[in-house]
């Protein structure tokens, strides 16, 4: 009897062993963040905490991303920015509409055929220092679509953010880093004195207090937008471009206005794909190529297997492709976006790829890449009303043309570099050449930029997302898109789906870590020259799902992170 009592208790313990080690086993080891109400996924966690602060006040999303957009100029300078420009999508829950606001910079007006051929000849100059900056549109943008769509008055919503500014961040790793990477930091004084100490990079867990900055976001809590383009802190950006040549004037900064349009838009399996128009001319290549991609049955298919890695490449190779020809500002250039992103067009390139074999640059139409910065941010926003923003914005390079104006903590962007200036030079046939993108005084430069919105057969939200990494957005974002719809992923994991990225002339096919050797072998078989890459982006985004709300913070770049409201 003792004896199978013995035997008893072992097989109990062992049997509730074994259930405890199930009851704690998971699907993924990428796990979403799952609420039942509002949330907020940006690049960093402290940022993504402010925008929850707004919520819990009774702010809507726009609110929200108002608060969060300006805390990013401090928790994440590379790229968070007052002094750049983006793109943001706005859907309002209760009209069932989305908006899309455009405020990317804009080329000074008054620039001569001698300023246009000292920037054609002067690389580092359109990369570096005052005469690199366009008109910045963030501010404009951000404040335009709270005044049209928020709740909270903006005093109320820049106090979290000004706070944060006075009583400062520790420095991160990933901010060390940046800092050391940006050569453009050492050549404005401004700068230097900001993010270097006793010559070295901001030290890790250094407290840094933002003054400066605390100061610009009290300006414009008390006099709006103003403040920025005509008033205190104007007068600062045009003493600071006077006295170092540079271009933006007072009328530059006062002439400012971001627009307001309708999104372009796709469907997808039983989907609708909601964009950005040009000059976002990313949003082109991910419409077009989910149009591509729709025409091959992809269920038997596994989303990291050769077949779709090939079909994925083949896609993106050909929406560059007409990004590269026909993208530019919408004002100044009859840019033909409906052709692009048709299914038509889709079904006339879908004919010409083969599944086995790769499709060379130059039998499609030789081309060169033209250079894009990386240090772009995105951040994601739903309410409890599921009124929903999706914003991207970027300074262009890691901390823009690396200018600080004095006395306000903003970092100006590099924007002037991304016009095409080798437009009418006949041997030129690359997108440095492209006529929708020639530079142009008042234009906005052509982008990579590309939020979303995603809704389902019901009309209903269900995919929110965007990412950092120029070139490299729109294959970040389809391959989230596709886990999603195609391969039935939770969040977690098609966000941490190894990326891939073809670009349009060249022959590499760029991949992430994580693929098998297997997979490798085979897409040389097809003919693609492969190569390694570091991470490609970082998406931030929101999908709505049986659980609920499920946020995922891209894993590729650190410190990013999701909050939620409290139910």
């Amino acid at each position: 009897m003792a004896y199978r009592k013995f035997i008893f208790s072992i097989l109990f313990l062992a049997s509730n062993s074994w259930a405890q080690v199930r009851y704690i086993d998971y699907p993924s080891p990428f796990h979403s963040t799952i609420g039942n109400s509002g949330m907020v996924v940006s690049q960093n966690q402290a940022s993504s905490n402010i925008g929850i602060k707004i919520l819990n006040m009774g702010g809507n999303a726009i609110d929200a991303a108002v608060a969060v957009g300006f805390s990013l100029a401090i928790t994440l300078p590379r790229a968070g920015n007052l002094g750049g420009g983006g793109f943001m999508l706005i859907y309002l829950s209760d009209e069932q509409r989305t908006i899309a606001v455009d405020f990317r910079s804009s080329a000074p007006n008054n620039l001569s055929e001698k300023d246009f051929l000292f920037l054609k000849n002067n690389y580092d100059q359109r990369r570096y220092g005052y005469k690199a900056s366009a008109v910045p549109g963030t501010v404009a943008g951000i404040l335009e679509a709270h005044k049209r769509y928020g709740n909270l008055p903006l005093k109320q919503i820049l106090q979290p953010v000004i706070s944060q500014a006075k009583q400062g961040i520790y420095v991160s790793y990933d901010l060390n880093q940046a800092i050391g990477s940006a050569e453009q930091l050492i050549l404005d004084s401004e700068s230097k004195n900001i993010y270097y100490k006793n010559k070295v990079p901001l030290k890790e867990h250094m407290l840094v207090k933002r003054s400066d900055l605390a100061w610009t976001l009290n300006e414009i809590a008390k006099d709006g937008r103003e403040a920025f383009y005509s008033g205190s802190i104007s007068e600062k950006i045009v003493k600071a471009m006077q006295q170092n040549n540079g271009y933006i004037t007072a009328k530059d900064l006062n002439n400012y206005q971001p627009r307001f349009s309708q999104p372009i838009q796709t469907s997808y399996r039983d989907h609708t794909v909601l964009a950005h128009p040009p000059p976002a001319g990313g949003a082109a290549v991910l419409l077009e190529g989910l149009n591509i991609i729709e025409n091959f049955e992809t269920n038997k298919m596994g989303p990291n297997s050769a077949s779709f890695v090939h079909l994925f490449a083949e896609a993106l190779q050909r929406g560059h492709m007409d990004r590269s020809r026909f993208m530019g500002d919408p004002a100044f250039y009859n840019v033909p976006i409906e052709k692009i992103i048709s299914k038509q067009r889709a079904e006339s390139h879908a004919k010409d790829i083969n599944l086995n074999l790769v499709t060379k640059s130059e039998s499609i139409n030789p081309e060169s890449l033209f250079n894009e910065g990386e240090n772009t941010t995105h951040y994601s926003i739903i309410d409890n009303d599921g009124n929903v923003v999706s914003n991207t914005y970027t300074l262009g390079y890691s901390f823009g043309s690396g200018v600080t104006i004095p006395g306000t903590g903003i970092l100006l962007n590099n924007q002037m570099n991304n016009f095409a200036y080798q437009y009418g030079e006949p041997e030129v046939i690359d997108r440095s050449a492209s006529i929708g993108n020639r530079f142009e005084p008042g234009k906005r430069p052509m982008s990579t930029m590309s939020p979303i919105i995603v809704f389902d057969k019901n009309d209903s939200i269900k995919l929110v997302t965007g990412s950092p990494g120029g070139a490299l957005i729109p294959a970040a974002i389809l391959r989230v898109v596709t886990g999603v719809i195609d391969f039935d992923l939770n969040l977690g994991e098609a966000s941490m789906l190894p990326r891939i990225h073809k670009d349009w002339p060249y022959e590499n096919l760029l991949l992430e870590r994580g693929f098998s050797k297997d997979t490798h072998n085979l897409l040389e078989s097809f003919g693609h020259e492969i190569e390694e890459s570091k991470t490609m982006g970082s998406t931030q985004s929101i999908l709505i799902s049986s659980k609920g709300v499920e946020g995922f913070a891209d894993l590729r770049r650190p410190n990013a992170g999701v909050a939620i409201q409290n139910d």
